[in-house]
């Protein structure tokens, strides 16, 4: 009987001494998975997340400006340089002189009233925010600003270029000589930044422009050019 009790009381000591030890193998597992897991878990989110936002946040505002960036018109272009010119005064004082007479088409419409930059017009050069003249219309008793002229004297463009002159894109038209106007072979562009046109921006004629009011120099009627 005593043999038995002390076999028993040796058994209960090695189990508790095997249950103590599985305890602490258990024990330091977690304790050595918790920082592993702060050390890959936590890191892994302020290395990868932040970064990522900052590295692909800026491409995206950088984007976006660049989308809400439009090329400027030619139209916008006569509009910003023109606009000082609204009144006819204005236009003298800058150099530029009446031309000629209002403009009609052939077939409705006019041109309007041309108002002429000698200096510009002889240059042999052409450039958007110079237009070498401004074309107005006559409308309650007052000359109203409604577009440019492009103009450059066919032989100076031809003797250093070798084709027609092209401004933004639009290519300008030859009118032959001799002309009605009295000038030499010459290439235009009209632009009708400040009247729409119907027929088009860079129409010559425009159906919504009357000579019917204008009451200065005789009226020009289109012949032919």
């Amino acid at each position: 009987m005593k043999n038995t009790i002390v076999m028993l009381g040796t058994f209960l000591l090695i189990v508790a001494l095997l249950f103590g030890l599985s305890r602490q193998a258990v024990m330091g597992q977690d304790a050595t998975a918790t920082p592993a897991e702060e050390a890959t878990a936590m890191p892994s989110e302020e290395a990868t997340a932040t970064p990522a936002e900052e590295a692909t946040a800026a491409p995206a505002e950088e984007a976006a400006v660049g989308m809400t960036q439009t090329v400027t018109s030619l139209a916008e272009v006569v509009r910003q340089s023109t606009d000082q010119y609204q009144e006819v005064k204005a236009a003298e004082d800058a150099g530029f002189a009446l031309a000629h007479g209002c403009v009609s088409g052939p077939n409705g419409g006019a041109m309007g009233v041309h108002y002429a930059n000698g200096d510009l017009v002889g240059d042999g050069e052409i450039d958007a925010q110079k237009p070498e003249a401004l074309i107005y219309e006559q409308s309650y008793g007052q000359l109203h600003l409604v577009g440019v002229e492009y103009i450059v004297l066919a032989e100076a463009w031809d003797a250093n270029h070798d084709a027609a002159p092209v401004l933004m894109g639009q290519l300008f038209n030859l009118n032959g000589a001799p002309n009605r106007y009295g000038l030499p072979a010459f290439y235009e562009l009209h632009v009708w930044a400040w009247k729409h046109n119907p027929t088009g921006m860079f129409a010559d004629w425009n159906p919504n422009v009357s000579c019917e009011e204008y009451t200065g120099d005789a009226t020009m009627t289109n012949m032919g050019q």
